[in-house]
C-alpha cells in the first residue's frame, strides 16, 4: 500500500498528533500540504470537512513516489509571550479544599489529590495561548502556545462563521477542543499531575472564537446586528450576563469532569471576551484620565475611556499581519523574520530563535513597510520604486515581497486605522490627549512603535505614553481565574460600554481609502 503522509512524517521525524490510532476518526492529524499535493490520493469521505491544501495525514497517500511532498502539521509552536503588566494578584478562586475535600464554588467535587490547578486560555483566531496556575499560591506553573487548528475553516472569523453554517457544523468546535486537550496532556505530563487535578478553566477570545469553543451557534455573530446568541439573550432579559459557565465533561475537556469552564463576558458584537480580559490585565476601569487600548490581531479591538464614558469597536483586520494572504508571511514561530532594516544595498534582519529565515511575521512586515517608505523604495500607495512587482528580501531563502502583498497589508492596516480614528472621534479626543495607549497581544508586543506610527498602523499618541501590555488577554483570564471578585467586577463593568459599528459611520469608506496609504495618521486639530 502507498505510504500515507503519516508514514512520511514518521520517516522525517515530524510529530503529528493523533488519538484514534490513525483511523481517521479523531481529526487531529490535519496537515497543510505546501508542495506536491497533486501526487496525493484524492480526499476521502473522512476528509470531507477540509478544504484546499489541508489533508488528514492518516488518509492522504502518496501515489507518485517521485514527487517531493512538503507538508507541515498545525502543531507549529509560536513564540510564547511571557511579559505582562505588573498587577496585584488576588488569590480568591472558586476552587478550594478543606478537610480532604475539593470544593468548586462551595460544592464538593472531589477528594483532595495533592494539587489544585486552573487553566487560563486565550483562544485567538490565529494562536491559542494557555497558562496553568496553582490555585493555592497563585503562581503560573505552565505555559504553552500553538496555532489555532481551525484555520482549515478560514483565516478570519467571518469565514469560520460561514464554514460552521455548512454541512460540517461542529467540526471547528471539535478541532479546538482536541487541540486544547493535546496541550492539557502535555501540561499534565510536565507537572506530573493527573487530569482530575485541573478544576477550572477560564476562556477568553473574540466573540466567535469563544462561542465556537463552547460549541454554540455562531451564525448570529455573522449577521446584522452581529451579536452572539448569548448577547441577544441578555438584551431580551433571558440572561443577566454574557459570561458562560459549563462543566468540563460537557465539552469533553481533559480535566476533572466536574471542573468549571468559565467563558469571560463579551463586551458587544465582535468586541469579545479577549478585550474584556484585557481590561482586567490593564486595570483600565480604575483610570480617570483619557486612556486607549488596541488589541491587535485578525480581529482588532479598540477601546477608549474618558470621563466615565467607555467606547469600543472591532476592526476586521484579517490575517495579513499574522501570516495569511502574504506570500512569505508566517506566524511568529521559529524562523520568522521579526525585525528588518535596509542598509543601502541589502536587508539586515533578525529571526525568532535565531533560526534560518522561513518567512516574515507581523512585526517584521511592519518594519519592512516602514523601511520601504523611509528610504523612498515605496510610495504611500504601495508602488515600488521603478514600478517593480516584486522585491527580494532574503535571496538565499527565496523570501520576497510583492505589490499584491503590500495591497493585502494596506487593507488590513486600513481596518485598524478606521477603528482607532472613529473611536477617538466619537470620544471627542485627539491622540495627543490620550495619556496611556495600551498595545495588547503577542504581535503588538514585538512591533517597533516608531515603524508602526510611520505607516499609520497605530494612532500618533506620544511615544512615551505607549505601553506594551503583552498578552493581556491570557493575563486577564488568569486573574479572573484566580479571583472571584475580579470576575464579578468585570461582568458588571462590560455593561457600561457603548459600541460602535464602524461601517455605519457616514465617512467610513473615505476613511478606509485614506487608511490604505502607508503614511502617519492625521487628525483634525
Amino acid at each position: 500500500m502507498a505510504l500515507s503522509l503519516f508514514d512520511l512524517a514518521d520517516q522525517r521525524g515530524i510529530a503529528v498528533p493523533t488519538s484514534c490510532g490513525r483511523k481517521g476518526t479523531c481529526h487531529e492529524c490535519i496537515v497543510e500540504v505546501k508542495r506536491g499535493g497533486e501526487a496525493l490520493s484524492p480526499p476521502t469521505e473522512t476528509e470531507g470537512f477540509l478544504r484546499g491544501e489541508y489533508r488528514l495525514a492518516c488518509q492522504a497517500r502518496l501515489c507518485d513516489p517521485g514527487v517531493d511532498i512538503e507538508f507541515a502539521p498545525f502543531e507549529r509552536r509560536p513564540k510564547i509571550l511571557i511579559d505582562a503588566l505588573p498587577c496585584a494578584v488576588e488569590v480568591a478562586p472558586l476552587v478550594s479544599h478543606a478537610g480532604g475535600t475539593v470544593f468548586y464554588d462551595g460544592e464538593p467535587v472531589d477528594a483532595f489529590r495533592g494539587h489544585l490547578i486552573g487553566v487560563a486560555v486565550d483562544a485567538g483566531t490565529t494562536t491559542i495561548v494557555l497558562e496553568a496556575v496553582d490555585f493555592q499560591t497563585g503562581a503560573v506553573v505552565y505555559r504553552g502556545a500553538f496555532e489555532n487548528p481551525q484555520r482549515f475553516g478560514g483565516s478570519d472569523v467571518m469565514h469560520r462563521i460561514s464554514y460552521d453554517a455548512g454541512p460540517h457544523h461542529g467540526q471547528l468546535h471539535r478541532s479546538i477542543i482536541a487541540a486544547v486537550n493535546q496541550e492539557l496532556k502535555r501540561l499534565c505530563q510536565a507537572l506530573g499531575i493527573e487530569r482530575q487535578e485541573i478544576y477550572e478553566m477560564a476562556v477568553a477570545g473574540n466573540s466567535t472564537m469563544r462561542d465556537l469553543f463552547f460549541g454554540l451557534d455562531v451564525q448570529p455573530i455573522g449577521q446584522w446586528p452581529y451579536k452572539s446568541r448569548i448577547e441577544l439573550d441578555v438584551r431580551e432579559g433571558k440572561r443577566e450576563t454574557t459570561a458562560l459557565v459549563v462543566r468540563a465533561h460537557k465539552l469533553g475537556l481533559w480535566m476533572h469532569p466536574q471542573a468549571g469552564v468559565y467563558g469571560a463576558p463579551l463586551i458587544a458584537s465582535h468586541v469579545g471576551a479577549d478585550a474584556a480580559a484585557d481590561l482586567v490585565a490593564t486595570e483600565m476601569a480604575s483610570c480617570q484620565e483619557p486612556v486607549m487600548l488596541v488589541d491587535i490581531g485578525t480581529n482588532t479591538e479598540v477601546i477608549v475611556g474618558h470621563g466615565g464614558r467607555w467606547i469600543a469597536a472591532s476592526c476586521p483586520a484579517g490575517p495579513a499581519f499574522e501570516g495569511g494572504l502574504v506570500r512569505c508571511g508566517m506566524p511568529g514561530c521559529d524562523g520568522a523574520i521579526e525585525a528588518l532594516r535596509w542598509n543601502g544595498d541589502s536587508w539586515r534582519y533578525r529571526t525568532i530563535g535565531d533560526r534560518p529565515a522561513e518567512g516574515i511575521c507581523g512585526s517584521g512586515l511592519i518594519d519592512l513597510l516602514a523601511q520601504l517608505r523611509r528610504h523612498d523604495l515605496m510610495t504611500p500607495k504601495g508602488v515600488f520604486a521603478g514600478k517593480a512587482r516584486d522585491l527580494t528580501i532574503v535571496p538565499e531563502r527565496g523570501i520576497t515581497f510583492s505589490r499584491e502583498d503590500a495591497s493585502h497589508l494596506a487593507q488590513a492596516k486600513a481596518a485598524n486605522f478606521c477603528g482607532q480614528y472613529i473611536v477617538l472621534r466619537e470620544a471627542g479626543l485627539r491622540p495627543d490627549q490620550i495619556q496611556r495607549l495600551y498595545l495588547a497581544g503577542g504581535f503588538a508586543n514585538y512591533i517597533d512603535v516608531d515603524s508602526a506610527r510611520q505607516i499609520g498602523f497605530v494612532a500618533p499618541v506620544p511615544p512615551e505614553r505607549v505601553i506594551k501590555a503583552g498578552n493581556a488577554a491570557v493575563a486577564g483570564a488568569r486573574q479572573i481565574l484566580l479571583s472571584r471578585h475580579k470576575r464579578k467586577a468585570l461582568e458588571d463593568f462590560v455593561k457600561r460600554f457603548e459600541h460602535i459599528e464602524l461601517e455605519t459611520s457616514p465617512d467610513f469608506f473615505d476613511l478606509f481609502v485614506e487608511g490604505c496609504q502607508f503614511k502617519p495618521m492625521s487628525f483634525p486639530l
